[in-house]
């Protein structure tokens, strides 16, 4: 068995058949998080003529937008489309830690029971679907993974060899970049892994000089050339690119400190079984014939975390960067001892069914609501207030502002970081009298009270609820405008 998990194309199988088994059960579900419905409804538009950051605006580099826009280039409404392939990258990026344990030194068993752990706390962490994450952590393994070929170009002193390695390596990092930004940090980290190889493989200062210049330019060239585009699009475009990428995200408000702590301490908790094997026979490790390697691995998860830490709001599917260095680090003590791999696969196994039981199945109501919206708009634009952004595309139906992520308009965290009055926008929208309106029963701290004073005379005036369903622990709302006849 274990001559048959060593051969790459077994190994991938495997890895592939659970990536399948552990993410079958979401396929076709269009609420699995709020994110990925909004990164499909701008993949969609984007065909559409909408231009990011113009017409429909995130903070989200274009490069996460173009891989949901050619994935709508397929069959069907995109849902199940972004579903599979988001399955294809997890699987993928699991055969390449799978790669890069047998480079650390696991043994075959260890290397797939660390490809599959990638797989379930990707999933436990909030990657079920089509996080930014699970798709850039594939270019990001495959970067390790030429950085992990670094001790042994620099014993055989192959100076063009680290060149070429690291003129991939930081390319793969700069798509990464497109993807979400905070992969630079571990971009920086494979840079500064290649200068030091390539020194210790005799070349002099001025060739450092010009492999650093190089591998930063080609690490910078995708977001250099997404800033020229814009540019030659007008000044209008270029300053919204600028603010939505740079500018807001340093206006973004904090959320509450004890917020912040319970969610810091709750992935840390569901990452504890990876950080402890990885821990496991840490020293010897580093005794080892693959020393090298460790330390490269240690300094892995050591930018990742320097990445997950820089965004500082700590939810769940922030840290899915870090579990392939993670699951990486943990990969030869999985393969030494076999009740540690039985332990952590197992517990991970677990965690994740209790959690598929208890999870409620919005899926049915959300698709109710799409056709509700789509039956009553009347060729006018809908407002999803605070809800499922999925609703739009879905219905068909057009968007009655730029600002179509509700936690833009709705939202404390968001005021004054979307560079427009948000409550003058609400009352915008609501002045064209949307004929649905999409609500919630939701109760949270963070609401943008001035958005609300708006909203709810509004709501209370010349609105009725024609529908309610349950979304996860609160009622999903619709509302018609008065006037008009409800339609089903």
């Amino acid at each position: 068995m274990n001559r048959q998990l060593s051969r790459p194309v077994p190994a991938a199988l495997i890895l592939m058949l659970a990536a399948l088994l552990l993410r079958c059960w979401d396929f076709g579900n269009p609420v699995i998080h709020v994110d990925e419905q909004y990164y499909l409804l701008v993949g969609d538009r984007m065909l559409h003529g909408a231009l990011p950051y113009v017409d429909i605006w995130d903070r989200k580099p274009i490069g996460l937008f173009l891989i949901y826009a050619a994935i709508r280039l397929l069959p069907g409404d995109g849902i199940l489309a972004y579903q599979l392939t988001a399955t294809g990258f997890a699987a993928a990026t699991g055969w390449l830690v799978w790669r890069g344990a047998r480079t650390l030194g696991a043994n075959a068993a260890g290397a797939v029971a660390a490809g599959i752990a990638y797989l379930i706390w990707v999933s436990l962490l909030g990657g079920r679907g089509g996080q930014s994450p699970v798709f850039y952590n594939l270019p990001m393994a495959a970067a390790m993974l030429l950085v992990l070929r670094l001790p042994g170009l620099a014993e055989r002193r192959a100076v063009g060899a680290i060149l070429a390695n690291g003129l991939a390596a930081c390319l793969l990092a700069g798509l990464a970049i497109q993807v979400k930004y905070t992969p630079v940090f571990e971009g920086v980290f494979f840079g500064l892994a290649h200068l030091w190889y390539l020194r210790r493989a005799g070349a002099g200062l001025p060739r450092l000089a010009l492999a650093a210049m190089l591998w930063m330019a080609v690490g910078g060239a995708p977001t250099l050339a997404v800033i020229a585009w814009y540019r030659g699009l007008g000044t209008t475009a270029a300053d919204a690119f600028w603010f939505a990428n740079v500018t807001s995200i340093f206006l973004r408000a904090g959320y509450p400190i004890d917020q912040l702590l319970m969610r810091l301490l709750g992935i840390f908790a569901q990452l504890t079984p990876l950080i402890v094997a990885g821990a496991l026979g840490w020293r010897s490790r580093m005794r080892g014939n693959r020393a090298a390697e460790t330390r490269l691995a240690a300094l892995w998860v050591a930018s990742a975390l320097i990445g997950f830490a820089a965004i500082g709001t700590f939810f769940d599917h922030y840290a899915l960067p870090l579990v392939a260095p993670f699951a990486l680090a943990a990969a030869p003590t999985l393969g030494r001892n076999a009740r540690a791999l039985i332990g952590v696969l197992g517990l991970g196994l677990m965690i994740l069914l209790v959690r598929a039981q208890l999870r409620p199945n919005d899926a049915a109501g959300a698709r109710i609501v799409a056709r509700l919206v789509a039956a009553n708009s009347r060729r006018a634009c809908p407002y999803v207030f605070i809800g499922d952004t999925i609703t739009y595309h879905l219905a068909h139906a057009c968007l009655p502002t730029a600002y179509a992520f509700p936690n833009l308009l709705a939202y404390t965290t968001e005021q004054g970081a979307t560079g427009i009055d948000e409550a003058r926008e609400v009352a915008r929208i609501l002045s064209r009298r949307p004929p649905v309106i999409v609500a919630s029963t939701r109760r949270l701290a963070i609401w943008n009270s001035a958005s609300l004073a708006v909203l709810r005379p509004v709501l209370r005036r010349d609105y009725r609820v024609i529908y309610t369903t349950p979304r996860e622990n609160y009622r999903t709302l619709v509302y018609l405008r008065r006037d008009l006849e409800l339609r089903r």
